[in-house]
């Protein structure tokens, strides 16, 4: 199942998704975090595009609080708050022909979760294959701190929703399908996000 981004615009009314109406200390989003497992640095502000920064914006949606909506083609996703608000956040996404869409569940969440590649990954990338065991969690796994996992009818559709070791492709379309996140950002969204919650994901 696909939605054209138009008719999701018009369905949902998803009308002031780039308003943002708070003061916020963006380099207190970004602090170090030294209680975690594998310790986070600070990421200093003028690293990070304002446009791509964690923000709580205005954004009219007919979804339900909780519910996360990814707009593919602006490389955006939305956390609805309800009352007209929402939390934005920059995304890196799939690549041509890899991408999501549709709609999607939260299946799990996983803490500094192990990565272990697709079969179609390491036909792509042959250098996979040393993980077709898997890799444990940590600051070099490729999904990063935190990672959401969607479902379709009770089965894993292989996309997940993750952290990232490669802050730089947030904005970008060059992963395998996955919706990366800055790792402050994903920690953010999955202490709010409840297993059960409903994914939307808009393409052009």
């Amino acid at each position: 199942m696909s939605i054209s981004r138009r008719g999701f615009l018009i369905g949902v009314s998803a009308l002031l998704a780039g308003c943002s109406t708070t003061a916020v200390n963006h380099q207190a989003n970004y602090a170090a975090r030294p209680d975690e497992p594998f310790p986070l640095k600070q990421v200093p502000i003028h690293k990070i595009k304002p446009e791509l920064r964690r923000t709580e914006v205005a954004y009219e949606t007919n979804e339900k609080p909780g519910t996360v909506i990814v707009d593919t083609p602006a490389r955006r996703l939305y956390y609805v708050l309800g009352d007209g608000r929402a939390m934005r956040y920059g995304v890196g996404v799939g690549r041509d022909g890899l991408a999501l869409a549709g709609t999607a569940m939260v299946g799990r969440k996983a803490e500094w979760p192990s990565w272990t590649p697709t079969a179609n990954m390491m036909r792509r990338d042959p250098r996979n294959r040393k993980y077709a065991g898997g890799m444990p969690g940590g600051p070099n796994n490729p999904l990063g701190a935190r990672a959401m996992y969607l479902y379709r009818g009770g089965n894993d559709t292989h996309f997940r929703i993750h952290g990232t070791n490669q802050p730089q492709s947030i904005g970008l379309a060059m992963s395998s399908g996955c919706i990366r996140m800055m790792n402050h950002d994903v920690i953010d969204l999955y202490e709010r996000v409840t297993v059960g919650a409903r994914v939307v994901v808009m393409q052009a």
